[in-house]
């Protein structure tokens, strides 16, 4: 009796998807003939033709439509069952800091890529502003922690570096003539000194008209046009514009993203951990200085 192949539907998937059978085949990486060859076996086994095909490319048919639903759970049911039988047995639990200004994607991508291959492993995340991962990191309170700095050591071990810059709402205007109001990190983060000294040697008045623990939190004031703040490049949203030198604005540091454990942290979980962290950010957007 013939019956459905979980390559074929794999195939199949490819191909609606990509919206042509050319496409489809480069996401599986096969030859165009060899799925077009599947395709038609699918056809035949189902009875009837999957797809229309017109100049534009190809849509499903009514059956081709009623395939598709099956072919998705059927494919992920295998993927999650092959991830599930062939993940390592690794266990323990693991406490990790990441920036939340870093957090949205790479914790996206961290986690993927630990927990599928490591699923009995407790993941324990602290997001938020970095910079008491240091001293965490000294007393063993986290494992494994990124964080930022503007003056990284020597041994440091740098993931990558971004550029901070002014910015303020595109629809914000601010008189030359009046106190700048400013929007801050907390007197936690040096961020905040940075942004103070640089205001402070331009000898312009300013204001400090709100503050914050949460990269959120300054980026929302500063979008409702309250404010000017001090942020990362990429942490601009299209609502935000850069200020320069024509705006009376200086240059400002590079912060550094830094990667550490805490000392005699050892252990086949915190190495996958790191080497996980590592591919997120090494895959992430970055900021070429």
């Amino acid at each position: 009796m013939t019956e459905l192949n979980s390559d074929l539907l794999r195939s199949f998937l490819a191909v609606t998807e990509a919206g042509s059978v050319t496409e489809g085949a480069m996401r599986i990486h096969r030859s165009q003939s060899a799925v077009s060859l599947q395709i038609r076996k699918l056809e035949d086994i189902v009875g009837h033709p999957l797809f229309e095909r017109h100049g534009r490319g190809i849509t499903l048919t009514a059956t081709g439509r009623e395939l598709l639903p099956v072919a998705r759970d059927v494919t992920r049911t295998l993927s999650h069952t092959l991830r599930r039988l062939s993940a390592d047995r690794l266990h323990g639990r693991l406490r990790i800091g990441l920036p939340d200004d870093q957090t949205q994607g790479y914790l996206t991508r961290i986690l993927g890529a630990f927990t599928q291959s490591h699923p009995m492993v407790e993941l324990d995340v602290t997001c938020a502003l970095s910079a008491g991962f240091p001293d965490a990191l000294a007393a063993a309170k986290l494992d494994i922690a990124v964080y930022e700095t503007a003056e990284p050591e020597h041994s440091a071990d740098v993931l990558r570096r971004e550029q901070t810059c002014w910015s303020t709402a595109r629809f914000a205007d601010f008189p030359a003539s009046d106190a700048l109001p400013v929007a801050l990190f907390d007197q936690a983060c040096w961020w905040r000194d940075v942004a103070l000294a640089a205001l402070d040697a331009a000898g312009r008045p300013y204001r400090v008209v709100y503050s914050s623990q949460s990269v959120a939190g300054v980026i929302a004031a500063i979008e409702a046009g309250i404010a000017v703040g001090l942020l990362g490049e990429n942490s601009l949203t299209r609502d935000l514009r850069r200020l320069g030198t024509a705006d009376g604005f200086g240059e400002t540091p590079c912060s550094h993203l830094i990667l550490a454990r805490s000392p005699g942290a050892t252990g086949a979980a915190l190495d996958a951990m790191e080497a996980a962290i590592r591919t997120a950010f090494a895959t992430g957007e970055t900021v070429i200085l």
